[in-house]
């Protein structure tokens, strides 16, 4: 087994030896801090090495980048604030403009088994009212038509429905609305909403 000799006190290096290793290594690392590190990450060349290297280029293309980046988040923050804003007005137009349009009567009635129920409103010719209505638990026969003047008209009829909606002109003044009967074997409820020209809701 080979055994190393334990080095003698004259071989170590002194103190003074290691101080000026110390320095000597403080005075590299300032001068590579100066001559490359600076012009390269910052664009920075106090001593002109780094023009002379080609690194203050490359730090200056470094920093404009960090710029526009920091740029471009500023720039993306304010779009993203923008579009809150705006969402926030178009919210508030369109619930403006919903609530304008919002029904001018809601009738509600229940139909037992074989009962019926009838709903007019009184309108003049060339009036026009829109309608929506739905069955709720069932399905209903109805009969959409008018008369008034000596005069009747059909709009529209249906078998077995769940729901209607729509508009109609008066050709004529009078009397203009709605029949159900429930032919199912349970309870359905109608809800009626209306808005328009006319006159009265005869229930």
């Amino acid at each position: 087994m080979f055994n190393a000799e334990k080095p003698s006190l004259e071989s170590l290096p002194s103190s003074a030896q290691l101080l000026r290793s110390t320095l000597l290594a403080a005075v590299v690392a300032i001068a590579l801090l100066v001559t490359v590190v600076l012009p390269a990450e910052y664009g920075i060349d106090p001593t002109g090495a780094g023009e002379v290297l080609g690194l203050t280029e490359m730090g200056n293309i470094k920093r404009e980048l960090t710029i526009e980046a920091e740029q471009d988040k500023l720039n993306h923050s304010r779009n993203n604030h923008n579009t809150n804003q705006l969402s926030w007005i178009v919210d508030l137009l369109f619930n403006s403009a919903h609530a304008d349009d919002a029904w001018q009567e809601t009738i509600t009635f229940t139909l037992t088994p074989g009962a019926s129920h009838e709903i007019k409103i009184k309108m003049d010719a060339g009036n026009i009212a829109e309608y929506k209505w739905q069955a709720e638990n069932g399905r209903i026969n109805f009969d959409l038509h008018g008369h008034g003047t000596g005069e009747s008209v059909t709009y529209k009829k249906g078998r077995g429905e769940t729901e209607d909606a729509g508009t109609f002109e008066a050709p004529f003044s009078g009397e203009h609305g709605w029949f159900w009967r429930n032919r199912d074997k349970q309870e359905v409820t109608v809800v009626l909403n209306l808005r328009g020209n006319y006159a009265e809701v005869i229930k």
